[in-house]
């Protein structure tokens, strides 16, 4: 992985840590999930609906059910109420405890539909 990669990832070029990537002005056509273990990709066009506050956000898309918990997640709500998240990413075990300031993702859980 390169290193503007891994910089567009984790939203080291941001003002504030991320483990979310927005886009700056096209919609993306889908949103890449980046787990410890496993990674999925689900296109916007499956999107209902997202619901939560500022320590956890819930995405339900027609196939997936996605639980994002953490710190500060407004603004992770207006990205994803405009449809302009590329990519969440899941933290390792040293970046859950990281720093008090600014949005952060600390788990993210995926259930699919049945």
């Amino acid at each position: 992985m390169n290193p503007q990669s891994r910089e567009a990832m984790t939203g080291a070029s941001n003002e504030v840590s991320r483990n979310w990537s927005p886009t700056a002005s096209e919609r993306p056509i889908n949103l890449e999930i980046i787990m410890l273990k496993r990674t999925f990709v689900i296109p916007w066009s499956q999107f209902l609906y997202a619901e939560g506050g500022e320590d956890e956000v819930r995405l339900a898309f027609s196939t997936h059910d996605i639980l994002v918990a953490g710190k500060c997640l407004g603004s992770l709500m207006r990205d994803l109420s405009a449809q302009r998240v590329s990519l969440l990413q899941e933290p390792v075990r040293a970046e859950r405890f990281g720093s008090d300031m600014g949005p952060q993702i600390i788990s993210i859980s995926i259930r699919k539909m049945e």
